[in-house]
C-alpha cells in the first residue's frame, strides 16, 4: 500500500469512527436529558472536551491573533449554535422531521464551499446521490411510522443547524489550511464554544431546553448517578474530543466536501445501535432506509 493510499485509508477511518460514535450520541442524550437540559448537556460536554483535549495534546500552539476568529466562527456555527439549534428543534418537531432536515448538512457544505472557496463540488452526480441519501434517509428516521408532520418552527431550527454546519466546515477548511496541529486547533474551537455559551447560561432558564438548575439537591442526585457520568464523558470525551479532532483531520486529509457526505450516515448507526440500546425495532422500511443510505452516499462520493 503507497503512503498516499494508506493516509487515504487513516482519513476514512477517522472519519467512520467519528460518524458510528456520532450516532451513538443520541442514546445517550436521550438518556441524560431525564436529568439536565440541553444546554447544561452542551455546555458540560464541551467543558469535559476541552480538558479531555489538553490531556491528550498538553502543548500551547503558538497562532496569528487574527486566525482567532476562525476558530471563533467556527465554534460559534459547529458547537454553539449547530448543536443547539438541533437540540432545541426536537423540543417543537419530531425526532424524524430533525433527523431528515439535518442530514441536508453535505449539500449545504458543498454549496458554501462552492461559493466562498471556489470548489467545484456540484455534479449532476452529487445532486442524483443527495437525493438518493435523502430518500433513505427519510424510510430511516419514519422506521415503520405512517407520516411526518412538518411544523415550522422546529423544522426552521434543524434548517439553521445543516446550514451552520455548512459554515463550520468552511472555517474548518479554512484553519486546515493553515496548517495547524488537529487537536490544538480542534481545542481553540471548543474553547471560543465554551466562552460563548456561557451568556445562554446566564441568560437562560424560561424554557425546559435552556433551564439551569442551581439546587443543592437536585444536583447531588443528579451528578451521583454514575450512569450520568459515563454518558456524559463518552460525549466530551470521546463524541466531542475525540471525533471532532478525527473529523477535521479527515477533513484535511480528504477534504471537507467529501467527508461530509459521510453524516448521511448517521441516522443508520443511530437506529441500529438503538436496537441494540434501547430495544427499538428496526422495521423492513427502516432496513431499506439503510440500504438506500449507503447507495446515495457512494453515488454521491463518486
Amino acid at each position: 500500500m503507497s503512503k498516499f493510499t494508506s493516509t487515504k485509508f487513516f482519513g476514512l477511518f477517522m472519519a467512520a469512527l467519528s460518524v458510528f460514535f456520532w450516532g451513538i450520541t443520541f442514546v445517550c442524550t436521550k438518556y441524560l436529558l431525564n436529568d439536565f437540559s440541553a444546554l447544561e448537556i452542551l455546555f458540560i460536554r464541551f467543558v469535559i472536551a476541552y480538558f479531555g483535549l489538553w490531556l491528550m495534546r498538553p502543548k500551547w500552539e503558538k497562532i496569528r491573533w487574527s486566525d482567532n476568529i476562525y476558530f471563533a466562527l467556527a465554534g460559534l456555527s459547529g458547537v454553539v449554535i449547530y448543536q443547539f439549534s438541533e437540540n432545541i428543534a426536537i423540543d417543537y418537531t419530531s425526532a424524524s422531521n430533525v433527523s431528515v432536515i439535518v442530514s441536508t448538512c453535505p449539500m449545504f457544505t458543498a454549496i458554501i464551499s462552492q461559493i466562498f472557496l471556489k470548489q467545484k463540488h456540484i455534479t449532476a452526480r452529487f445532486v442524483m446521490g443527495f437525493v438518493i441519501a435523502i430518500f433513505g434517509v427519510l424510510l430511516v428516521s419514519l422506521n415503520g411510522s405512517s407520516s411526518l408532520h412538518f411544523k415550522p418552527r422546529g423544522d426552521l431550527l434543524a434548517l439553521l443547524a445543516s446550514v451552520c454546519w455548512g459554515f463550520y466546515s468552511l472555517f474548518i477548511s479554512i484553519i486546515n489550511g493553515k496548517k495547524y496541529d488537529s487537536i490544538c486547533s480542534t481545542r481553540r474551537v471548543f474553547f471560543f464554544a465554551v466562552i460563548l455559551m456561557i451568556p445562554l447560561l446566564i441568560t437562560g432558564g424560561h424554557s425546559e431546553s435552556t433551564k439551569v438548575i442551581l439546587s443543592t439537591s437536585a444536583n447531588a442526585a443528579r451528578f451521583s448517578n454514575p450512569l450520568n457520568w459515563i454518558n456524559l464523558f463518552f460525549l466530551g470525551l470521546v463524541a466531542s474530543g475525540f471525533c471532532f479532532a478525527a473529523w477535521n483531520k479527515a477533513c484535511n486529509i480528504i477534504g471537507t466536501v467529501k467527508v461530509s457526505a459521510g453524516i448521511y450516515l448517521i441516522p443508520v448507526v443511530t437506529i441500529i445501535f438503538a436496537f441494540f440500546a434501547l430495544g427499538e425495532q428496526i422495521t423492513l422500511m427502516g432496513a431499506a432506509g439503510a440500504a438506500i443510505t449507503i447507495a446515495g452516499l457512494f453515488i454521491s462520493e463518486r
